[in-house]
């Protein structure tokens, strides 16, 4: 149970409460250090591996240098304001907040007879050094990405944004695991109502832990209607530049602690399907990624269903297109051997993310070209199947999202279920279920096909078309910013 209420400004019923209550004595990684300072009794506490051992040792040396005299008649108060040489420091009167801060990795100083303690910020989280996401790469551009640790990651992101109206607040979610979470915008960009919507969305998150970081928050923040929604209404990134540049159209960003995963919302459809290397590239170059882009994903969502639907009615097929359809169907079904090619890409999928990276690409080869040439060979699936599989799969790869390409490969294997019952009409309805399922989703009251639905034409132009960055000015009306222009002219 926690322990709440104020703190005594004894030090023995103090110690005893927290040691009881925390398990000093009991972890080995959770310690306490007694001191005798300026003819006090006194207390320290602190989580081995999460302080900086250097700067906790410079704390101890300036409180043993105290003399008899130098903390009456407050002693915390007179640490603060004369005797500590640290920035970071701030006192508590609360059980409850000495332990919140104490685990989180700040030193706590107790002194008799003062019912405040200091706390004292020398964390130094275990964590890498920040590298370029395997997600997002870019042939051109920075190489840093997030990492595991919130201080770090918001750094990053305000070092390409020196803007004075730059807002990061923490809240604390969880009852037990009490995470950090960030919520960042540009106070004078951003839509406030949706910024006070989302900070009151994630205090209302009543959980014990989230361990799982931005997946767990992300799933409270979309809310029950959401989950059985397989198109993402938030997107991820680990690029801290592009996380900038959506701060920069009036998004809110929101951070996890322990997680180098962003949240980036609201979110449309067109933003799972754009790239920074779009923008690193010639403007023509980066029109030309898109498109291909955008091809890679229709035929991935649409080429398999249609090439089955066709397939087994031949008569609909004009004779230019006869050779749609396979010579010889193998011994399974034709809509068998695609959900069979289905799953087997995705146990190949699957196991390389676990094979070390040394195997993985020969674990590639064996499961993409010999298991597939002998299932062609010995007359399990036929050569058409592992073909327009393979054309699937690479636009599900080429998609920048991994959550919005999950979601469109089970949209294909809900309309390749459709053209089995329905034939060619299951395929025209499944396509417009799947169009009115897009149509009523909606991302923290954006709709999900803005700017294609409701109709755009400016926006949608900047969608379809990789405009140069010096005419491209203006950020999403669905967003309602306070500035309308990201480079307003003088008047």
């Amino acid at each position: 149970m926690p322990l709440a209420g104020k703190m005594s400004r004894r030090l023995r019923k103090n110690m005893e409460l927290l040691t009881q209550t925390m398990g000093i004595g009991e972890s080995f990684d959770l310690w306490e250090r007694r001191l005798r300072i300026a003819q006090k009794d006194a207390a320290l506490i602190w989580v081995d591996g999460l302080i900086n051992d250097l700067a906790l040792q410079r704390v101890i040396e300036s409180l043993l240098k105290l003399k008899q005299g130098d903390l009456a008649p407050n002693p915390a108060e007179r640490l603060m304001k004369e005797y500590l040489n640290y920035a970071e420091a701030k006192e508590v009167d609360t059980y409850d907040d000495l332990i919140t801060e104490v685990l989180a990795g700040q030193v706590a100083i107790l002194v008799d007879g003062d019912s405040h303690a200091v706390m004292v910020d020398v964390r130094e989280y275990p964590g890498r050094e920040p590298d370029e996401p395997d997600l997002e790469r870019v042939v051109r551009g920075s190489r840093d990405g997030m990492v595991e640790t919130l201080v770090l990651n918001t750094v990053l992101i305000r070092r390409r944004l020196r803007d004075p109206s730059f807002r990061a607040e923490a809240i604390r979610v969880g009852r037990r695991s009490k995470t950090d979470v960030a919520v960042i915008y540009l106070k004078d960009v951003c839509n406030l109502d949706l910024v006070k919507k989302v900070k009151d969305q994630i205090a209302r998150i009543q959980t014990d832990a989230i361990p799982m970081a931005e997946k767990t928050v992300e799933e409270f923040l979309v809310g029950p209607w959401g989950w059985w929604n397989p198109f993402p209404r938030v997107r991820f990134t680990e690029r801290p530049d592009v996380a900038a540049v959506h701060l920069l159209e009036g998004h809110v960003i929101v951070l996890v602690d322990t997680s180098p995963s962003v949240i980036i919302l609201p979110a449309t459809l067109f933003h799972h399907v754009q790239h920074a290397e779009e923008y690193r590239e010639n403007t023509l170059v980066g029109v030309y990624i898109r498109w291909v882009r955008f091809l890679g994903i229709a035929l991935s969502l649409v080429g398999p269903p249609l090439w089955v639907a066709l397939a087994l009615r031949p008569e609909l097929l004009p004779e230019a297109l006869d050779f749609i359809g396979p010579r010889s169907q193998g011994n399974i079904p034709l809509l068998a051997q695609f959900f069979i090619a289905e799953l087997g890409v995705d146990l190949i999928r699957i196991a390389l993310v676990h094979t070390p990276a040394a195997l993985g690409t020969a674990l590639g080869f064996i499961g993409a070209i010999l298991l597939g040439q002998i299932a062609i060979s010995v007359g399990l699936l036929a050569s058409e199947t592992i073909l327009y599989v393979a054309v699937a799969a690479l636009g599900t790869f080429g998609t920048p999202s991994l959550e919005f390409a999950l979601a469109v490969k089970l949209s294909r294997l809900a309309l390749l279920g459709a053209v089995g019952v329905f034939g060619i009409l299951g395929l025209a309805g499944g396509l417009l279920a799947l169009t009115v399922l897009l149509g009523f989703t909606r991302s923290f009251g954006v709709p999900y096909l803005w700017p294609l639905i409701p109709f755009d034409w400016a926006a949608l132009k900047s969608v379809l078309v990789r405009r140069p960055i010096p005419v491209d000015t203006g950020r999403p009306s669905a967003l309602k910013p306070q500035e309308p222009d990201k480079a307003p002219r003088d008047s």
